[in-house]
Order: structure tokens, then C-alpha cells, then sequence
């Protein structure tokens, strides 16, 4: 991957998860695809994710894989971020501001795209802005047609209750945490 993001690792086709939310999703998604390489969206059902998709975030593949739509993004996940970019793209969503981070999402996205490999991602979250903790996150392809991943399954998790007590820290002393500014085209 040419773009990276400081302090965070990447491992290709991770074997076993410690976070259960992201060793449920490995399962889930080689459960669904069985012999084929991967899965197709059509194939997952949000009642048996029900209790993981909070974490869960679809993103499309966009022609040529030069950006990634986000397509659904569950509620830990907006709660993480302070922002919800349901229906932006990675570049809408990094472009402007931290274009560097956009970059490096976007590395992480097209290298499980083009390589149909899954990815766990992890580290430091520093490249949000200041004041954001750790994470660990998965990517999975999915593709309508056995052949080109046109979508992808990914979560990604964090620990809420030390995020929550490091905001109610910044806060009770006059601080703010920076949110994902959310653009919208043009």
C-alpha cells in the first residue's frame, strides 16, 4: 500500500481475530461465500448480524476503484466519528481537510478490492485528530458477480467506554474533539 496511516499495522487474510465483533464477521463472511471466493451483498442479512451492527459499515466500490461511496454506517460507528457520511465518498468525506487519512482509508479499500484479499487494519487513531483512541477494523470483498468485488463488508470497532470517558475528560476541561467534517459534492 503506497498511502499509509501513521501508527496503524495491516495484516492480509488474517487467520483468527481477538475483538468478537470482527471474528464474527471473518466467520459470517466465509460462511456465506462456502466454495466461491467471496460472497455477494445480497447474500448477508442484517438479522443475523443483528447484534454486530452497530460496528458495520457497507461501502461501494466505485468504477475503477478511484473512490468508495459509503453506503450504510452503523451507529458505534458515527458515535466514533461524531459524524455520519452515509452516502459520501471517501474523498468527501477526507478530501478537504485530512487528505492524508483519506488516502490511506482509501489504500486499505482498494487493496482489498483489487487483490480480493481481507485486511484487518489497526492502531493508532491519530490520524482522525487528536483525542480519538484506538481501533481495529476488518475488510471484506463482496462481489454480485463471483469475479469484481463491487462492494465491501467492514467494521470497525474501537473501545466505547474508554472513547466515551476520554470525551467527557476533554470536555469537563473546555476541550472539543474534532468531528469528520461531512461534505457533500461540488
Amino acid at each position: 500500500m503506497s498511502e499509509r496511516l501513521n501508527k496503524v499495522g495491516t495484516e492480509i487474510n488474517p487467520v483468527s481475530l481477538e475483538n468478537e465483533t470482527l471474528a464474527f464477521l471473518l466467520r459470517y463472511w466465509n460462511e456465506k461465500r462456502g466454495a466461491r471466493a467471496m460472497p455477494s451483498r445480497g447474500d448477508l442479512k442484517a438479522s443475523e448480524m443483528k447484534e454486530h451492527l452497530g460496528w458495520v459499515i457497507i461501502v461501494e466500490v466505485l468504477p475503477e476503484i478511484a473512490d468508495f461511496r459509503y453506503r450504510l454506517i452503523g451507529t458505534l460507528v458515527t458515535q466514533y466519528f461524531l459524524a455520519d457520511g452515509t452516502g459520501k465518498t471517501v474523498k468527501q468525506m477526507y478530501g478537504r481537510d485530512n487528505p492524508a487519512a483519506g488516502n490511506g482509508i482509501a489504500a486499505i479499500f482498494r487493496k482489498c478490492a483489487r487483490d480480493k484479499v481481507v485486511i484487518r487494519a489497526y492502531g493508532d487513531a491519530g490520524w482522525i485528530g487528536d483525542g480519538f483512541e484506538g481501533f481495529d477494523c476488518i475488510c471484506l470483498p463482496l462481489s454480485d458477480d463471483g469475479e469484481h468485488v463491487n462492494m465491501l463488508l467492514h467494521a470497525f470497532v474501537f473501545d466505547r467506554s474508554s472513547v466515551l470517558m476520554a470525551r467527557e475528560v476533554a470536555k469537563a476541561n473546555g476541550g472539543e474533539l474534532p468531528s469528520i467534517a461531512v461534505r457533500s459534492a461540488g
